[in-house]
C-alpha cells in the first residue's frame, strides 16, 4: 500500500513538502493519515534544517474532509479514545510557519487542516466548507474557534450553520485566504513564498509567528507586552546585526539560516 503522507524534502532550500496521498477518497482523513501528518509535523519542528512546511493535495482534493468509514458507526467513547486532540495540536504547534496550497475540495476536517497553516493559498476553483451540520454533526477541528476568529461571528455562523460551500474568492475577500491563484500556479507560488521565507531571519520569522498567535488569545495590552519583549530579545541576535547592516551598505543580506545559536 501506498504512504496516505509523501514527504518531498528541499534541503537545499529548508523547505518540507508533505503532500496528502489519499486521491481515491478526495484525501480524505483516516486515522492512519491524521497520524501521519502529526508525526512528520512534529518531526519537522525539531528540525533545524526545515525551515517553511508546505502542505499540498491533489489538483482535485486539498483534502474532502474526515473519511466517514471511520465515523458512521463509531461511538463517543471511541471518538474520546482516538485523541484526536492531540494529532490536532502537533500541526498547531509548530514552530515553523505552514503554508497550505489549496486546490479543489476543501471541506469539514480538511478545511480546519487548512486553516491550521499560517498562509493560505489557494486555487480559483477551490471550494472551501464546513458542511458536518449536513451530516447532523457538528466540527470538531478548531473550525468554530478559527473560522470565527478569522472572519468573525455573522460570517462564521452563516457558514457552519447551514454547511454551504463557498468559493476561493469570498475566502480572499473575507480574509480567510492570503492569496487566489489559477490551479497551476498554486503551487509554484507557495514553494515560491516558502523559499523566501526560508532565505528570511529564522528566529525573526518564528517568533512573529508565536507572537501573533499567542497573542489572539490574549488582552490587547498583555499582546502588546509579548511583542515588545519578543522584540527586545531579537537584538541580541547574529540576524539583527547583519540586516540592518546588509540594509545600510545596500547589499543583500546573509541570514543565519539555522537557529541555535544566535548570539555573536
Amino acid at each position: 500500500m501506498s504512504s496516505p503522507l509523501i514527504l518531498q524534502e528541499h534541503p537545499s532550500a529548508g523547505v518540507l513538502v508533505l503532500r496528502l496521498n489519499r486521491p481515491e477518497v478526495l484525501n480524505a482523513l483516516n486515522l492512519e493519515l491524521r497520524k501521519a501528518l502529526a508525526q512528520a509535523f512534529s518531526v519537522a519542528d525539531q528540525d533545524p534544517a526545515v525551515h517553511v512546511v508546505v502542505l499540498c493535495g491533489s489538483e482535485k482534493a486539498f483534502c474532502a474532509g474526515a473519511d466517514l468509514t471511520e465515523y458512521v458507526d463509531a461511538s463517543p467513547v471511541e471518538i474520546m479514545e482516538r485523541r484526536m486532540d492531540r494529532l490536532w495540536q502537533a500541526i498547531s504547534s509548530c514552530s515553523k510557519p505552514v503554508i497550505a496550497a489549496v486546490r479543489g475540495y476543501a471541506l469539514g476536517g480538511g478545511f480546519e487542516l487548512a486553516m491550521h497553516a499560517d498562509i493560505i493559498i489557494a486555487s480559483d476553483n477551490a471550494k472551501l466548507g464546513q458542511p458536518e451540520v449536513q451530516i447532523g454533526i457538528m466540527p470538531g477541528g478548531g473550525a468554530t474557534q478559527r473560522l470565527t476568529r478569522a472572519v468573525g461571528k455573522f460570517q462564521a455562523m452563516k457558514w457552519l450553520l447551514t454547511g454551504a460551500l463557498f468559493k476561493a474568492q469570498e475566502a480572499f475577500q473575507m480574509g480567510l485566504v492570503s492569496e487566489v491563484q489559477p490551479a497551476h500556479e498554486v503551487e509554484p507560488r507557495a514553494l515560491q513564498m516558502a523559499q523566501e521565507l526560508s532565505a528570511g531571519p529564522q528566529l525573526a520569522i518564528q517568533s512573529i509567528k508565536k507572537v501573533v498567535i499567542e497573542g489572539m488569545s490574549l488582552p490587547l495590552e498583555q499582546g502588546l507586552d509579548y511583542e515588545r519583549k519578543a522584540f527586545q530579545l531579537l537584538f541580541s541576535t547574529h540576524d539583527k546585526v547583519e540586516g540592518m547592516r546588509a540594509r545600510l551598505e545596500k547589499r543583500p543580506a546573509k541570514f543565519n539560516r539555522v537557529p541555535g545559536n544566535p548570539l555573536r
